[in-house]
């Protein structure tokens, strides 16, 4: 990845290029003669610090969905409360859609502050064995916008892999924000030293979904990251009081389960749209004390077990 100063001109080749500090864009800039020594192609020093802070970490999962309105935040909250279920499973989730910092609310704790501890920050705890982090606990006003560059982005990604204090995770779920861009790239450039272990894709069934999350997966196939399966949220329509099934989203080219058919990757199931989950989220409660018989609840808990397969899999596989 080429990393960009945040003090640098616009058309910045990137640190890492051949071309760093002897284009024109280069001339008058502050990095100029830092970056013609080639000094910054040097490996990241960072990088052996995120490995050493994530050490106790089992497995690191990435949330993603090339398109926004699909549910990923959503999809990636119920997931922690679902392998949070087990008292015994340690669960962390890491919230780097920074533009848009929606875990605080939908976990309940709005209005948390970050505290800093001799071992680095300190994430909040919604359950005894749930922490989160996110931008949105160090924001003055939920209202406050962060109208940040890349680079600015990157360096907050850092932080919470290398500065927060997870101790020991079974899981450590990150949610991303939509698209292939630098969060993506950055997330990917720290995480798979420490041993990441893959992605749940989020899709919703229309082909207009479909055609970003296609973009997504390739995104996994390029950057070598394995993918664990595909979700299908807001599948059908289940009323609460009927138990009617309806398609709000019509999956015109087969939904989900055809896009992992044919790009050669894991289906692991359909996500009910229950107005349910809205409450839950707005209210920051937990889906799964609410509702634990419902079809939502164990959608979710099915999808969970399914990504536990998955890693126990891949898991032997590499060990033998």
């Amino acid at each position: 990845m080429e990393e960009v100063p945040e003090n640098a001109p616009d058309h910045c080749p990137g640190t890492q290029s051949e071309y760093a500090g002897k284009e024109s864009t280069c001339a008058g800039c502050p990095n100029q003669v830092i970056c013609a020594s080639g000094a910054p192609k040097l490996p990241d020093p960072d990088i052996e610090k995120i490995k050493d802070s994530l050490k106790n970490v089992k497995s690191k999962i990435l949330i993603l969905s090339g398109k926004g309105g699909v549910g990923k935040s959503t999809v990636s909250c119920m997931l922690a409360r679902a392998f949070a279920r087990n008292q015994d499973c340690a669960v962390g989730l890491m919230d780097i859609d920074i533009c848009g910092p929606s875990i605080p609310r939908i976990m309940g704790a709005e209005g948390e502050q970050i505290h800093q501890s001799g071992s680095g920050m300190s994430p909040v705890f919604v359950e005894e064995n749930l922490s989160v982090m996110s931008i949105g606990f160090m924001l003055p006003s939920v209202d406050d916008a962060v109208i940040w560059r890349g680079p600015k982005k990157n360096g907050l990604i850092k932080r919470f892999l290398k500065d927060v204090d997870w101790e020991s995770l079974d899981y450590l779920l990150v949610d991303t924000p939509p698209g292939t861009s630098d969060e993506h790239l950055s997330i990917v450039q720290y995480l798979k030293p420490a041993g990441l272990n893959g992605a749940v894709v989020v899709t919703t069934p229309q082909e207009v979904s479909l055609l970003d999350v296609r973009k997504e997966i390739n995104f996994c196939k390029q950057t070598g990251i394995p993918v664990i399966g595909v979700v299908e949220n807001m599948s059908i329509f289940v009323c609460p009081k009927c138990k009617t099934k309806s398609s709000i989203f019509p999956a015109t080219t087969g939904g989900g389960e055809r896009l992992a058919m044919d790009m050669g990757v894991p289906f692991l199931g359909k996500i009910p749209l229950d107005p349910r989950i809205g409450h839950a989220c707005d209210e920051g409660r937990n889906l799964f004390e609410d509702y634990p018989d419902s079809e939502l609840s164990m959608a979710y808990i099915n999808i969970v077990q399914g990504v536990q397969a998955h890693l126990e899999i891949t898991s032997y596989a590499t060990t033998t």
